[in-house]
């Protein structure tokens, strides 16, 4: 027995695995447990090692931060400090800055200025029209512009910016330039009050008195309509802007001669005859002078947004009034409910051929008055033109302001 424990003993066993290891040996022979120590030794796999040597390198690197944080740094805390106050501006109100749109939301863009933090452009900075969101605007990421700084976030300290400020300026400028050249302007109504409406011009609010308004209209029934403008005060400093519709409208009527062809839009049909719109003036083309023959509804021969060509007959620039004429255009009686194409075609022909005979008339006139008058040197030619003509008659035919309104005159037409 002994022998056959001796020859057991002496047996080279396997590495045993971990969960053999765990557990006691059962001895074969008294049935009790007997303690084994066993020694194991395997090789680390190429995943193993790398995963090794990562943890040391951590482990230098950590140890290193912690003793000599700045050891092999050339840059220094003071070259850090000298280079902000190097690239530092002046972030006063009112300075203007230019910046890179980096990022937009509802509620406006965020804008790289270059400083030691980004400033922020709130959506109602963005544009002096009222938007919802700063792209309406022509901003989005990239956009290179020129803000002005308006404020300060007093939670980080970041900058307010504003593109609102720099174009309300230019506005004014605008205006200002516009008012010395005395230009026509068309302006959107969007309020009004007892004394006036409000028009909006280039991007700012100004007031227009109901005394400056030609026609007889409310101020709900001018709402969302343009009119024509001319500046009366631009004040910045008082914020005063004052238009005048009045004024427009007599330096276009004076740009209207009588006899011409313009191009209108009906805007209104009434019993005794039909408003039509020519370039912001409102003209009446009266019932009597839309044809030569009877028309009984105007209705059957023009609709509210018909376009078509007229004559102006006559206007009054005080009261802002232009009467119009299709009657005079007709090449047949009868051609403007027949055949109103027709009409429109040979329009600037048969005006001419109005102004030829409206001159001829007037020459006769003349020519009669000089009968008395010997010594004046002018006589008729067999055109029955009288000559040489006054240097202040339009190019396009005589200016019969005198002539009475059409809708005064047609009670004579029938």
């Amino acid at each position: 027995m002994a022998a056959l424990l001796n020859q057991f003993c002496g047996l080279r066993c396997p590495p045993a695995s971990s969960s053999s290891l765990s557990k006691p040996a059962p001895s074969l022979f008294t049935g009790k447990r007997v303690s084994t120590v066993v020694s194991a030794y395997y090789a680390l796999t190429s995943e193993q090692k790398e995963r090794l040597k990562l943890k040391e390198v951590f482990e230098e690197a950590y140890e290193r931060c912690r003793t000599a944080p700045m050891e092999g740094v050339s840059f220094t805390v003071e070259d850090f400090t000298a280079a902000l106050d190097k690239y530092d501006f002046d972030s006063e109100i009112g300075t203007k800055v230019k910046g890179t749109v980096f990022m937009t939301d509802n509620g406006g863009a965020v804008v790289d200025i270059i400083a030691k933090s980004s400033a922020s452009l709130p959506v109602q900075e963005a544009c002096i029209h009222r938007i919802k969101h700063v792209s309406e605007a022509g901003i989005y990421p990239g956009l290179v512009e020129e803000f002005v700084i308006i404020g300060e976030k007093p939670s980080d300290d970041s900058l307010i910016l504003s593109l609102r400020a720099i174009q309300y300026d230019l506005a004014w400028e605008r205006c200002r330039q516009l008012q010395a050249e005395d230009v026509v302007v068309k302006g959107k109504v969007v309020g009004g009050n007892k004394g006036g409406v409000v028009a909006v011009v280039e991007g700012l609010r100004g007031f227009v008195p109901f005394s400056q308004i030609s026609t007889k209209s409310t101020a709900e029934e001018l709402i969302d309509k343009e009119l024509p403008l001319k500046f009366v005060e631009v004040d910045e400093e008082q914020s005063r802007l004052v238009l005048s519709n009045r004024k427009a409208m007599a330096d276009s009527q004076a740009q209207l001669g009588i006899g011409s062809v313009v191009l209108g839009t009906v805007q209104s049909l009434k019993p005794y005859g039909a408003f039509i719109d020519i370039g912001g003036i409102n003209g009446l083309l009266h019932v009597s002078q839309i044809s030569h023959d009877r028309v009984s509804d105007i209705s059957t021969v023009l609709q509210p947004g018909d376009t078509l060509k007229v004559m102006i007959l006559s206007h009054d620039r005080e009261r802002g009034r232009v009467s119009l004429s299709t009657k005079k255009l007709e090449p047949t009686p009868g051609d403007m409910i027949r055949n109103p194409k027709l009409v429109f075609e040979k329009a600037d022909e048969m005006a001419q051929t109005f102004r030829q005979r409206i001159a001829q008339a007037e020459a006769m006139a003349r020519a009669d008055m000089l009968r008395f008058q010997p010594e004046s040197g002018l006589s008729l030619s067999s055109d029955g033109i009288l000559g040489p003509l006054t240097p202040d008659l339009p190019a396009e035919g005589l200016d019969l302001s005198d002539i009475p309104p059409a809708e005064e005159e047609a009670a004579y037409s029938e």
